[in-house]
């Protein structure tokens, strides 16, 4: 099954996070894994406004992800959003 990650980040410093996001594709798609949402434009259908950039990327499935989230590549890129982003990730098993 696949899995996503759903990511909703407060960029704070837009110059270091374009770091990050020079890092992040390269290391998604080497485990597999494709953006389907990457920022854009978005709507607040109900509840308090969402304010976040929001991020889906999608995964073969769980263990994929989990080994995208963990691996060196990412830890790198980790590493650069520190102090650049504040934001929540969850990773969901999709049908």
């Amino acid at each position: 099954m696949p899995a996503y990650i759903i990511a909703q980040i407060n960029v704070t410093n837009p110059e270091q996070y374009k770091e990050y996001t020079k890092l992040t594709p390269a290391a998604i798609a080497k485990y597999g894994g494709k953006f389907i949402v990457r920022g854009g434009d978005k709507m607040t259908l109900e509840g308090p406004e969402e304010t976040r950039r929001v991020v889906l990327i999608e995964f073969p499935d769980m263990e994929s992800a989990k080994t995208f989230w963990h691996s060196a590549e990412y830890e790198e890129a980790k590493a650069k959003r520190k102090g650049a982003a504040e934001g929540s990730f969850v990773l969901v098993e999709g049908l």
